[in-house]
């Protein structure tokens, strides 16, 4: 299928951060992905309240579906977000993901 509607169908993965990224909470991430190909990835993420440090190799692009966070910037950046904000992190950025409500997000990555 060439186009197709982004929704959640079927079972998500189901992870948490790395152990040593985690930094409060016990988040648990869904993920419902919908698109795997040569380096670009597209879906459906979800998480419950918690914080843990993050590193982006890659690009991505999210809008917030529900929910609040908060994303630090280790070079002081805050980005606060909600239903309906998108916004995009370059590679290279490392911080902290900070999940106030359980927040879901459709996102698209880039792997270059």
């Amino acid at each position: 299928m060439l186009i197709e509607r982004l929704t959640p169908q079927g079972d998500p993965e189901i992870s948490r951060p790395d152990p040593e990224r985690l930094i409060e909470g016990d988040p648990v991430h869904r993920a419902w992905n919908a698109e795997e190909d040569d380096g670009l990835y597209c879906g459906i993420w979800e998480s419950t309240p918690g914080a843990w440090r993050v590193r982006y190799e890659e690009w991505e692009y999210c809008r917030i579906l529900s929910g609040r966070s908060v994303i630090e910037g280790e070079e002081g950046e805050r980005l606060e977000v909600g239903p309906g904000d998108a916004f995009f992190i370059r590679p290279g950025f490392q911080g902290i993901w900070r999940v106030i409500e359980t927040t879901r997000k459709d996102y698209v990555i880039l792997v270059r």
